[in-house]
């Protein structure tokens, strides 16, 4: 590796960046931004280590180090290998796809306000298992590809009814808050109608829940958002473009409403992913982008800040949700509203200001 340049240069609003060259490609690095991101991961990764020590049955560092190892206590061992790591893992994984799901919408659309469960891609989700398991009586192991495909079509029709010569954000968000009303209307009826043990499930999970996470769920979820994640890689420097205007973007060759179109898809299979691993998480997509974005102070959204936000969002609640009402474990969907709930107060009321 040789560096071009080894002292931060800064441009013209004030951020340090460092350039640098590895086999001849050339580019750089925001300092600020890897700072953050390495501080948020740090957090997550604490705040992972307290979720493993507490609980019934309380341990220390030295017993998880061991179980993780495979030594130590063959309880300690089934405790933190089979009962709260496959939960944290998952809490990592989909902190970090509603992060990113989060970042492309708000991309999409240029404003805070634009997420998955605002414009209606969860609920797309959540009616999409529901009529897989309520309506259609399949197994649960099923319930990714229902909701992936209630999420897709959730985003199509969203998509096609605020198509007019092209997208425009808070027309995507105005329809999109339409069609979910209309869906959380469908799946209400939908739990009324069912039977009162399907009705029972489908409200707890419908709650958003990582309780009773095992590793098949983990791994699932895992090889599903490195799937998706590696397709959206191409896709990622585009979005930045995206953000300069259509006009600016077709002038560096960027095919605007294609390339849309498959962002919005990719954000919505991962938030598919997260509602059939967990149910509907709602606010993280959110928050956490915006959170990211302000801690930065990056001008536009970024991916990696946001996947790190939401995973560290994520894990937190749920620890909250674990220990909040011990021995009671709440499902980690109600904290994440209780949170968002304000947050989405404190972000409607600075909109409104700027009015």
């Amino acid at each position: 590796m040789t560096t071009t340049d080894s002292r931060p240069a800064r441009i013209d609003f004030g951020r340090p960046i460092t350039t640098f060259s590895i086999g001849g490609v050339s580019g750089r690095i925001d300092l600020r931004v890897v700072s953050v991101v390495t501080i948020l991961a740090v957090l997550t990764v604490v705040v992972a280590v307290v979720s493993l020590m507490l609980g019934d049955y309380h341990m220390t560092l030295e017993q998880i180090w061991k179980a993780i190892v495979g030594g130590g206590d063959p309880l300690d061992r089934t405790v933190v290998m089979n009962m709260r790591m496959p939960r944290i893992t998952l809490a990592v994984l989909l902190g970090i796809a509603l992060g990113i799901s989060g970042a492309i919408i708000q991309s999409l659309t240029k404003n805070p306000l634009g997420s998955p469960d605002v414009i209606g891609f969860n609920t797309g989700a959540y009616t999409g298992v529901l009529l897989l398991t309520l309506v259609m009586h399949s197994s649960d192991t099923q319930k990714s590809y229902a909701a992936l495909a209630g999420g897709i079509l959730t985003a199509l029709a969203v998509y096609l009814l605020a198509y007019k010569r092209g997208v425009q954000g808070f027309r995507l968000i105005i329809v999109g808050i339409a069609v979910s009303a209309m869906l959380s209307s469908l799946n209400t009826y939908l739990v009324l109608v069912a039977d009162l043990d399907d009705a029972m499930y489908a409200a707890a999970w419908g709650a958003g829940t990582l309780n009773g996470t095992q590793w098949g769920q983990t791994r699932a979820a895992a090889v599903a958002i490195a799937v998706i994640l590696v397709l959206l890689l191409p896709l990622s420097r585009r979005m930045g473009m995206l953000e300069m205007g259509d006009d600016a973007a077709r002038a560096l060759g960027i095919r605007t409403e294609p390339t849309r179109l498959a962002l919005l898809v990719l954000g919505v299979a991962l938030t598919a992913v997260a509602t059939a691993a967990a149910g509907p998480i709602s606010f993280v997509a959110l928050a956490a982008p915006q959170l990211a974005r302000r801690l930065t102070g990056s001008p536009g959204v970024a991916l990696i800040p946001a996947a790190a936000m939401g995973a560290l969002m994520l894990v937190f609640s749920d620890v909250l949700a674990e220990r909040l009402f011990a021995p009671t474990k709440l499902p980690v969907g109600v904290v994440t509203v209780s949170i968002g709930g304000v947050y989405l107060m404190y972000l409607i009321a600075r909109e409104s200001r700027k009015q």
